[in-house]
């Protein structure tokens, strides 16, 4: 297990150019008003997950759409001007999809019908009609994605004190900031957020996103993590065997099933602490979302003294490496990779309309078309300009780099400010 300082990646994961500029490979959708936009149906049928391994047979993974997409958070979700104004954003931009928190630190974010759910709901709200909302959407041809968080749930922790994670003591683990965890290894936890995955898929969520899918990072200054009940299954096997099971079951209500990974995730040869490593990952999931934020590598990465000011190189490298295990792994859809991008300020330069154009360059650069945009309060101001106005293919067809490019350094200083 690889040991690092991974506090710089604590969100829930050197050209100059304009993004413009690249060649139109081929229209998505030209018009608004003429061409549906891709994705913004149910994805087709495909194999359901039956096998607990992949040792024993192949994962079949479905093709996903383009998806340009944004984070809402579960306060914009619930204000009908905030949802108003995303919508128009999307109506007149490339923008074609909408992360939507269902279920997070907070607890549920809709009103649950399952009596195992609903025990587990919270006390911060929820989106009043939720399936008028996403009547909505489907009107604007904007695909709705459920974020669900896992394993930092909060919530569950205080409802289920016995499904949490321990220190030798006895006594409940908790992170820095005193939230205690659920258990990853736990069958019953897993099966509350598979639920949870299948009520809203049926709600008529295209593809479902599983966020804080790992373990808390073990800090040395904090007590040793306990994990009642757990075998001799590793972290990442762990992870591995909740996506297998999650997967497969959403899979049979057909829709797609994604994850969101740290963006060391991409360049890192074995498993991270937190339990996550590509090759666990890639093959049990329809789409990888890794959060390669440019401000939260440390100095050095890549090579680059500064990589918050080189958002294009840092992105189309880590892309990049995933893009190459991918095909190492015989995993050629052509969406499979799609990351989170940096819609937010930490440090400078302050990230605007270039420093956004940059990193989707970088995406196009690696041989991908998606992205989904994060800002933690779902305000997209500051980066709007650097949208286009259509939804059109800019991704480069994708080839090995011939210099291999610098690992990120494992050594960077804490980023508590934007809540990842």
């Amino acid at each position: 297990m690889i040991r690092f300082a991974l506090l710089f990646l604590a969100l829930t994961a050197c050209g100059r150019g304009d993004a413009r500029s690249v060649p139109d490979s081929s229209a998505i959708a030209p018009r608004r008003d003429s061409v549906p936009r891709t994705g913004a149906t149910a994805p087709p049928s495909r194999p359901a997950v039956a096998t607990p391994s992949l040792e024993s047979e192949k994962i079949v993974l479905a093709e996903a759409p383009v998806v340009r997409g944004l984070y809402v958070n579960r306060f914009a979700a619930q204000s009908a001007n905030k949802m108003r104004r995303l919508i128009a954003l999307a109506d007149s931009t490339e923008i074609n999809a909408f992360v939507i928190d269902i279920k997070d630190e907070f607890g549920l974010n809709y009103t649950s019908g399952d009596s195992m759910v609903k025990r587990n709901a919270g006390r911060a709200g929820t989106i009043p009609n939720l399936p008028a909302l996403l009547d909505t959407l489907k009107a604007h041809q904007i695909v709705a994605i459920a974020r669900i968080v896992t394993f930092k749930d909060s919530v569950a922790a205080r409802m289920n004190p016995a499904h949490i994670i321990r220190q030798p003591n006895g006594e409940a683990w908790r992170d820095h900031k005193g939230i205690s965890w659920v258990n990853p290894f736990d069958a019953q936890i897993r099966e509350y957020d598979i639920r949870v995955a299948e009520e809203v898929a049926r709600l008529g969520f295209a593809e479902i996103q599983f966020d804080y899918i790992r373990f808390p990072e073990p800090f040395q200054s904090l007590p040793k993590q306990i994990f009642p009940g757990s075998t001799t299954e590793s972290k990442p096997q762990a992870l591995q065997d909740f996506l297998l099971q999650a997967c497969g079951r959403l899979h049979r209500l057909d829709v797609r099933c994604a994850a969101d990974i740290f963006g060391l995730v991409t360049t890192v040869p074995g498993a991270l602490e937190i339990g996550q490593q590509w090759e666990h990952l890639a093959p049990v999931t329809d789409v990888l979302l890794p959060m390669v934020y440019p401000s939260h590598y440390p100095h050095g990465s890549f090579g680059l003294p500064h990589p918050n000011a080189e958002p294009y190189l840092v992105v189309d490298s880590a892309i990049s490496k995933a893009h190459k295990r991918d095909m190492k792994l015989g995993l050629a859809q052509p969406e499979h990779v799609r990351p989170w991008l940096q819609a937010f300020t930490l440090g400078a330069p302050r990230y605007g309309p270039r420093e956004l154009e940059e990193q989707k360059r970088g995406v196009y650069a690696a041989g991908y078309d998606g992205w989904v945009l994060w800002h933690p309060g779902s305000n997209y101001d500051a980066v709007q300009a650097g949208l286009e106005k259509t939804l059109v293919s800019r991704k480069k067809p994708w080839a090995p780099a011939t210099v291999p490019r610098a690992a990120p350094s494992t050594r960077g200083n804490a980023r508590d400010s934007i809540p990842r």
